[in-house]
């Protein structure tokens, strides 16, 4: 084309004009297929604008050359797109589900986002052993067994796990630990297992104990509470009036395991109740988990969008990006109907290879779930604006206190872990006017520092950080370029810092260093400006408490990538670098445990349990496995 190209900062800001957009999309047009597919526009430099999908790729995309037909967000989309990508498909359904997809890869800025980092846990009942183990299961399921699922939180899968030992008695250990054992663990000794690994039960009596747990998870059990009665009574009139008190308190704990779910119905199944709220042109997903019956617990979502999306196609774009890589229940209980539901429901019915129903219920219970959980979404919206206009004052008060030309749009927090110089780990944390941006945290193993050196670790981490940004996002297009730099140290490490930034001829990034104070205590600390006195915060200050959160969440992070890479190392080389664990101590330890990891998890009165370690000893290796610097 004649007309030259705008840059790609001014396609950002969109200052280009419709005109120019859709002239561009006019000549795609001229070989557009008629087929159902996915298309991507994108901008100048690349980025992923929008994905959409099409049961006629021509005809969609030919709307988007009709301004007065578009909303004023797609509008300003067309006005930034100078290419265009397309896929086709055999059918309308699997472009849906290609486009749920693609804008999760891409996250692209003119879609409806659900940004969600965090898998399902499930309960897993092992089927590749002869004795199956009971464990929490994330990720792929790759291992043969039974999933039960998912629940809203790895904290009410431990809850559940806990209780289900108490009135199953399944085993827990590894398959490793299992097979090393020679006596019962502590669990069997406090009725927690049954100890297979020991013969201390039969494989026929072990597999009972495993149907029992498979029924109760599956919603049957009110059956197997009367099972274990009619037991209970044959036992007390048998005399075994052990055997009795053992079933009475496991009935006991299943009918408390029933009273604790906090709304259950009856007959309702597998199902999520998935409901929508909005306010100031914001929304709140709220989804409860619902599986034979149970309340599995609930999790709330905010998905971006542009203000002038509508209810209907928020929920859509949720329901197909929340499904794109689980499992939906064959019931899905909305508060509204989503944009194209029927095609939802065709292409979810697809993917899960049953028949998926989306249902607005309208009366009786089901009615009542839908309406708890738009209370819920309706407060957990109120509780994230609250949040976001904290956020945004305290992002100014930073600005004001650091003397910066406006609030940070995005900060860094650096902080290293090491144990005397081994196992040297740098982190970086970021943080903006929606929190934590845990999705852009990154770890560095620290290669070059010699010693117990944290200036020469720093000094690595911020060269490697900035000259890979330097490299791959030279215009700081990408939104990950800090505004702010916060680093855990004093005068010297800011120095330090200062020089690096310099010497890679980064100058538009405020550095601020924070340091604890005399005794290093919290609520004292001390922040170091390159050119400026030292400032300290009165301890009730909100702005010291926010700067306190950053710091300390980056200290939370390094620690634990120190402790991963310790615990992997640990895991080839042994126990040889605990101080004062020779080869007899070893030995004991590894006989008991069975693994290094497994000594790496004991606390430390389960390791005073060892032959030939003291207390004293215990806490040695505890601290060796449980501290860093």
């Amino acid at each position: 084309m004649s007309q030259k190209t705008p840059s790609a900062e001014r396609v950002r800001k969109g200052q280009t004009g419709f005109a120019v957009g859709a002239s561009i999309l006019r000549e795609y047009l001229k070989t557009m297929p008629t087929n159902a597919g996915v298309y991507r526009m994108l901008a100048d430099d690349g980025t992923v604008l929008y994905v959409g999908k099409a049961k006629n790729l021509k005809n969609r995309v030919t709307s988007y050359t009709q301004q007065a037909r578009l909303p004023n967000r797609l509008q300003r989309m067309v006005a930034q797109t100078r290419n265009m990508e397309i896929v086709i498909t055999h059918t309308e359904t699997e472009a849906l589900l290609l486009e749920a997809n693609l804008i999760q890869r891409f996250m692209p800025p003119f879609n409806v986002l659900l940004r969600d980092d965090k898998s399902f846990p499930y309960i897993l009942i092992t089927k590749d052993h002869e004795f199956p183990q009971l464990s929490k299961h994330r990720g792929i399921k790759s291992r043969k067994g039974f999933y039960f699922g998912p629940f809203a939180s790895g904290g009410a899968v431990t809850e559940t796990l806990t209780l289900m030992q108490r009135v199953f008695m399944l085993r827990t250990c590894s398959d490793s630990y299992f097979a090393q054992r020679s006596r019962p663990c502590l669990q069997y000794h406090i009725k927690r297992c049954t100890g297979p690994c020991c013969a201390k039960v039969s494989k026929q009596d072990y597999a009972c104990q495993v149907a029992e747990a498979c029924a109760f998870l599956r919603g049957q059990s009110q059956d197997v509470q009367l099972r274990m009665a009619d037991e209970m009574q044959e036992a007390s009139e048998s005399l075994n009036f052990e055997r009795a008190a053992s079933l009475r308190d496991r009935i006991r704990v299943l009918t408390s395991m029933q009273a604790r779910q906090d709304i259950n119905l009856a007959g309702l199944g597998d199902a999520d109740v998935i409901a929508l709220h909005q306010q100031a042109g914001r929304s709140a997903i709220q989804v409860f988990f619902y599986r034979a019956d149970r309340n599995y617990g609930t999790r709330s979502y905010f998905p971006t969008h542009d203000k002038q999306v509508t209810s209907g196609e928020v929920l859509g774009a949720f329901l197909a990006q929340f499904y794109a890589d689980k499992e939906p229940p064959p019931l899905i209980l909305l508060s509204e109907v989503p944009d194209q539901a029927d095609l939802l429901a065709r292409a979810l019915s697809e993917r899960a290879e049953h028949k998926i129903t989306l249902t607005v219920p309208k009366q009786d219970k089901k009615k009542r779930l839908v309406d708890h959980a738009l209370t819920n979404a309706a407060a957990a919206l109120g509780r994230r604006l609250a949040d976001s206009v904290e956020q945004k004052k305290l992002l100014q008060q930073v600005a004001v206190l650091f003397g910066m030309s406006k609030p940070p749009v995005r900060i860094e927090v650096y902080d290293n872990s090491h144990t005397s110089g081994t196992y040297a780990v740098g982190a970086m944390i970021a943080a903006g006017p929606e929190g934590f941006l845990k999705k852009t945290y990154r770890k560095f193993n620290i290669k070059n520092a010699q010693g117990n050196d944290d200036f020469a670790m720093m000094t690595e981490v911020l060269e490697r950080r900035f000259s890979r940004l330097i490299k791959e996002d030279p215009y700081k297009k990408s939104g990950l370029w800090p505004d702010l730099l916060l680093i855990d140290g004093g005068a010297g490490q800011v120095s330090k810092v200062q020089s690096v930034l310099q010497e890679l001829g980064v100058t538009d990034v405020t550095l601020v260093g924070i340091a604890k104070g005399p005794d290093r205590n919290a609520g004292r600390e001390r922040f170091f400006i390159p050119g400026h006195a030292p400032l300290s915060l009165p301890l009730q200050d909100s702005t010291l408490y926010y700067l306190q959160r950053l710091r300390d969440e980056a200290h939370r992070f390094a620690i634990g990538t120190h402790r991963a890479r310790r615990t992997k190392a640990i895991g080839v080389s042994g126990l040889e670098e605990v101080p004062g664990i020779g080869a007899v101590r070893k030995k004991a330890l590894l006989q008991h445990f069975g693994s290094a990891k497994s000594v790496a998890g004991a606390g430390i009165e389960d390791l005073a349990r060892v032959s030939g370690i003291s207390l004293k000893s215990a806490k040695i290796i505890y601290d060796y496995f449980h501290t860093g610097v």
